[in-house]
């Protein structure tokens, strides 16, 4: 691994210390290469030190940071290194960061920007097909032999016409709407601010957007405010038939309300990427033929691998150039 490169002139110029704090699976599911001759990547799993150690003994140098969302960045991690000026994430989330730190030290955030948003909602639209056409379970009918012993499937709903309160109207939220739309949806949302770019109904209050949707899609970021957002009382206001869908983060929703009123009945389904402990989810769900289970792999397509392994070189070559990030984070704004 080179620690130093040669300039045009002939000059030896020693490489960005960057520090990986694990092994980026985006690039070795693709077989993408770590940009070694690029910058001084520091990597921890080759050490059999714990990461804090590591960080003291080997990174204390580190310039930048690359996270894939499995490890917090706190602020006791930042101060070990005290030239770290820029976090660069692979996640769509900024909650495994700590932001108010970052703008502490002036410390500069890189996000995956827009590069998971088309998968992403391809994946909450195909879980909330799924709900109501009931792909998952009419399978299970079928490969169990129930077809011929117990005859014709239960109905399912179509997509046409039926009323979807997005939360969280951002570039995620936008291409569900977008494809949402398609099938005929009636869609509105909810955010932290309305956008005055779109004409979809608008609701400062969830519990309103509820009551006035027959699913709920959850795009938005966990932060303090959005924890256990869609309480019981949001979830009872979605009524028997309503659903949601959750392709955020886990603890948006208040999962053990949810569970109980999924078994009693109050509430019609739910399709999950995500859960609040992950990869543990509620036990009591295997069983409910109208719950659709994913393992946190929305974003997980080749095609976006690829495109976030360029996006995550791209922000450090652009940083250490003194160049604009290809997506940074506007840290006054989160």
């Amino acid at each position: 691994m080179a620690s130093t490169q040669e300039s045009p002139n002939g000059t030896v110029i020693p490489l960005p210390h960057v520090l990986l704090l694990r092994y980026p699976a985006h690039f070795s599911h693709i077989n993408y290469p770590l940009p070694d001759h690029l910058f001084h990547l520091l990597k921890p799993w080759e050490s059999p030190l714990p990461l804090d150690q590591f960080v003291l003994a080997h990174a204390r140098s580190a310039q930048a940071v690359v996270t894939t969302g499995g490890i917090s960045v706190h602020a006791d991690l930042m101060s070990m290194m005290p030239d770290l000026r820029l976090i660069v994430t692979t996640s769509a989330g900024l909650d495994h960061i700590d932001l108010a730190e970052c703008r502490l030290r002036g410390i500069a955030i890189a996000c995956a920007g827009d590069v998971y948003s088309e998968v992403v909602a391809d994946l909450a639209v195909g879980l909330l097909l799924d709900l109501w056409r009931k792909v998952s379970a009419a399978n299970r009918y079928v490969r169990a032999g129930r077809w011929a012993r117990d005859g014709d499937f239960p109905l399912g709903s179509k997509l046409g016409s039926k009323r979807v309160g997005i939360v969280g109207l951002g570039s995620i939220g936008t291409e569900v709407a977008k494809r949402l739309e398609a099938f005929g949806c009636i869609i509105s949302y909810n955010s932290r601010k309305e956008k005055p770019s779109v004409s979809f109904p608008f609701y400062t209050d969830v519990l309103d957007l509820a009551s006035n949707s027959d699913a709920l899609v959850i795009c938005c970021g966990l932060t303090p405010e959005t924890h256990h957002m869609i309480n019981k009382e949001v979830m009872t206001a979605l009524g028997k038939d309503g659903v949601i869908v959750n392709i955020g983060r886990g603890a948006i929703v208040d999962e053990k309300e949810m569970v109980q009123l999924l078994v009693s009945g109050e509430l019609g389904g739910a399709g999950l990427d995500v859960f609040e402990n992950e990869p543990h989810f509620p036990q009591e769900l295997i069983g409910l033929d109208n719950v659709v289970l994913s393992p946190h792999c929305a974003a997980f397509t080749p095609e976006s691998f690829f495109n976030m392994c360029q996006l995550v070189v791209g922000n450090l070559e652009a940083f250490f150039s003194n160049k604009p990030l290809l997506s940074p984070v506007a840290l006054e704004e989160v």
